[in-house]
């Protein structure tokens, strides 16, 4: 009798684990289930409504894009792109890449914050855009591939609109609880207004003061001004970003002619390629 009253307690745990183990599975079946989808597609076009348009300075604006649900995702990969296609002053088709300043944990909608020029194709598409409007977007694009904890730390050089990768990255980094990856961001633009993103810049560099830096440069700064002036030198990547080894890399992004002026900087300090990526 005792030993059929052990074999009966035996049953129930072996059950009782069972159970256990079964909603667990279920309950793991059912988080990927609920996953939500990207709404991108690599190959086509699709519509995206804008439902705001907030103008920052004279020439950059936030686009806030709504996705087809409440619950929606962008769906794209950390520091890729998307194309944006539109139509310019003369009614020609145009088609430029831009990356959103939003993560896949921003649901519902994407934005991007667009510098317009005088000149620039796109820029009159969206100087034209309305509330209500839909832009064309096809993506994801891009060759960059990031996993959690894959460096020991970023160096950043960023010219101009070349901060939204970089701003992305950053966002996706340090709003990881379980990556511990540092970022040394170089930010040049010619001028204090032309700063993109200095608002959550800032906010960034202060919630994260072990693990993010910014380091502002300007060609013409103000007359009371502590950050670098100029163009950035040699001696500024060398103060501000990690020094070349095998577990940091280097990205860039920024005018033709700095990138160029970059990649020489990193070659000469002594960055091998594997330590180097352009977007």
């Amino acid at each position: 009798m005792e030993f059929l009253q052990g074999q009966s307690k035996e049953t129930t745990v072996a059950v009782a684990i069972a159970v256990v183990a079964v909603a667990a599975g279920a309950a793991f079946l059912l988080l990927r289930a609920k996953k939500p989808k990207g709404c991108l597609d690599a190959e086509n076009f699709k519509e995206f409504k804008l439902v705001q348009k907030r103008q920052i300075s004279h020439n950059v604006a936030k686009f806030k894009f709504a996705l087809p649900t409440p619950t929606s995702v962008l769906g794209l990969p950390i520091g890729q792109h998307i194309s944006c296609r539109g139509k310019d002053a003369t009614g020609e088709e145009v088609i430029k890449p831009y990356t959103p300043t939003t993560l896949d944990s921003d649901i519902g909608y994407f934005e991007l914050v667009i510098k317009m020029y005088p000149q620039g194709r796109m820029s009159h598409h969206f100087r034209e855009m309305k509330v209500g409007d839909y832009l064309s977007v096809k993506g994801p694009k891009g060759r960059f591939k990031y996993q959690p904890g894959q460096v020991r730390a970023f160096g950043m050089l960023a010219g101009g609109s070349g901060i939204t990768p970089m701003f992305q990255v950053t966002r996706a980094i340090l709003e990881n609880p379980n990556d511990n990856t540092k970022i040394h961001l170089i930010y040049a633009n010619v001028t204090y207004d032309d700063i993109l993103l200095q608002e959550e810049l800032d906010n960034l560099a202060k919630n994260y003061t072990d693990r993010f830096k910014i380091y502002y440069v300007l060609n013409q700064p103000p007359e009371v001004w502590h950050g670098g002036v100029g163009f950035v030198s040699k001696d500024m990547i060398q103060t501000h970003c990690p020094a070349p080894a095998a577990d940091i890399q280097i990205l860039r992004c920024g005018p033709p002619p700095m990138n160029k002026a970059m990649a020489a900087h990193l070659d000469d300090i002594g960055y091998t390629k594997e330590m180097q990526f352009q977007f």
